[in-house]
Order: C-alpha cells, then sequence, then structure tokens
C-alpha cells in the first residue's frame, strides 16, 4: 500500500472539516456538524490504514516520534468524534483535525525510528491508557482555549461573532472540568500500569517522560482540587489546563522528537 495518497486525501478531508466547523464558529457559514462529521471520519478511515503500515514498520515495537503522533491523533479524532455525538466539543477539531493531518503527512516523509521491547497485556494496557489520557486532554486543551476567548469577550462584552456560536460560559467550562477528569482517570491508569509493568520506567531514557507526566498528573489533580474546594473557574482553569497539558506533550514527544528528528538518532 502507498501511504501518500491515503495520507494527501486524508490531510484534505481533515482540513476540509476543521474549515467549516471554523466558518460555522464564526457564523460565516450555516452549522452542518454531520457534515464536518462525515468528513472527519472519512479522513479518519483512510488514516488508520496508514498507522497500521508505519506500525507495521517500525524497527521495533514502540514506534519512534512520527509514528506515535500520528497513533494518538488518531486516537484523539476518534475520540472528539464520538464525544460530539453526547457533549459539544466538536470545536475541537478546528485545531485536532488539521493536526492530525499534518502528523499523518509528517510521518509519511520523515524517518520512523522505535525500541525494541516485548509487547505484554500490561505493556499494551499502558500504551491504550497513554494514547487515551494524550486524546482526551487534548481536547480540553482546545476546550480551554475556547474557554479563554469566550470568558475575554464577555469580560469586554463583546457578545457578538464567536460568542454567540458556542454554548453558554458555564456549559463550556462543565465539559471542560468533564474531559479533565476522563483524561485524569486515564493518566492516573497510565502512570500506574507503566510503574507495575515497565522495569525501565525510572530509567534514564524514560525518566523524563515520567517526571513530566507526573508533574502533568499533579497539575490537573490540582485543578479538580481547586475546582470542587475553591471554585475555580475562569481564566484560572484554562491557564492550569493548557499548562498540564503542555507538561504532557513534552512528556510524550519532546525527546523523540530532538532525539529522532533534530539529532537523527
Amino acid at each position: 500500500m502507498q501511504a501518500l495518497p491515503f495520507a494527501t486525501i486524508a490531510f484534505v478531508l481533515y482540513v476540509a472539516a476543521a474549515i467549516w466547523q471554523g466558518m460555522t464558529l464564526f457564523r460565516r457559514v450555516p452549522p452542518r456538524q454531520g457534515m464536518v462529521r462525515l468528513l472527519a471520519v472519512l479522513g479518519l478511515l483512510l488514516h488508520i490504514p496508514v498507522v497500521v503500515k508505519l506500525l507495521g514498520q517500525s524497527p521495533g515495537l514502540l514506534p519512534g516520534f512520527t509514528t506515535s503522533a500520528t497513533l494518538f491523533m488518531a486516537v484523539a479524532v476518534n475520540v472528539v468524534l464520538v464525544a460530539s455525538l453526547f457533549k459539544p466539543v466538536l470545536n475541537a477539531g478546528i485545531a485536532l483535525f488539521p493536526l492530525a493531518g499534518i502528523a499523518l503527512m509528517a510521518a509519511t516523509w520523515l524517518p520512523n525510528q522505535g525500541g525494541q521491547t516485548g509487547l505484554t497485556p500490561g505493556i499494551l494496557l499502558h500504551a491504550i491508557s497513554s494514547a487515551l489520557a494524550f486524546a482526551v486532554l487534548a481536547i480540553a486543551a482546545v476546550q480551554a482555549v475556547l474557554v479563554g476567548l469566550q470568558n475575554q469577550a464577555l469580560r469586554h462584552h463583546h457578545i457578538r461573532g464567536i460568542v454567540q456560536s458556542l454554548p453558554p460560559l458555564t456549559t463550556m467550562e462543565r465539559v471542560l472540568f468533564e474531559l479533565v477528569w476522563a483524561g485524569i482517570i486515564m493518566l492516573t491508569l497510565s502512570i500506574a500500569s507503566g510503574l507495575i509493568f515497565l522495569d525501565n520506567f525510572f530509567a534514564q531514557h524514560l525518566a523524563h517522560k515520567t517526571v513530566l507526566s507526573l508533574l502533568a498528573w499533579v497539575i490537573f489533580t490540582t485543578l479538580l482540587i481547586g475546582r470542587y474546594r475553591f471554585g475555580w473557574r475562569g481564566m484560572r482553569a484554562v491557564r492550569w489546563t493548557l499548562g498540564g497539558c503542555g507538561l504532557l506533550i513534552l512528556a510524550y514527544f519532546g525527546s523523540k522528537f530532538v532525539l529522532e528528528v533534530v539529532l537523527n538518532r
């Protein structure tokens, strides 16, 4: 299978879905959630075979930076599509759909490296929970950005444009904390399974991931405690969410990017 045509068409579909949803958010076109989902689903259907091919080409059972990013973004797109059936989170696709397409295109061009390890049920649990934690908290990050924009617009009495297209601020914040709750559960499972099933969880090449993941867990846990004990909301919640997500991105992809893409090791 030639991955490039699949990746290119998926990229176009993802970008088309993001553009329409973005234009809807700014009230330039009428809402067409069904069409946006259909475009994203078609992109995902082309995305998955490329991921499978890349995983098959990985020199080890732990995929390298580009394959990991492509796999995690596929999970994120799937989570957005499923969650959007129940919660108003489809706007997260404005950022996540193009990022999935970019990751897909990059994976077909950049070399992929991987590490050798044995794939046991415990390691599989760790990998799945890590992917789900990243997907849910990535959606939470986009949701936090929208909450921040909405909060600032209302504070300055700008009630047109994006504010009119979004659900009420209280609903947006409730969904944000629901996403953080779901993400922290998955992140806790990821960290716990890593501690139990990975012999080298604190080895030098994984120490940065372990420490940053634990710091992200502390940030998200503090945010939830602050929410339910002290009523944290608004821009404080936005900043804590984005800070935790930033640490998580560094944990999952930071060293892989430096070693494999910058240093080509």
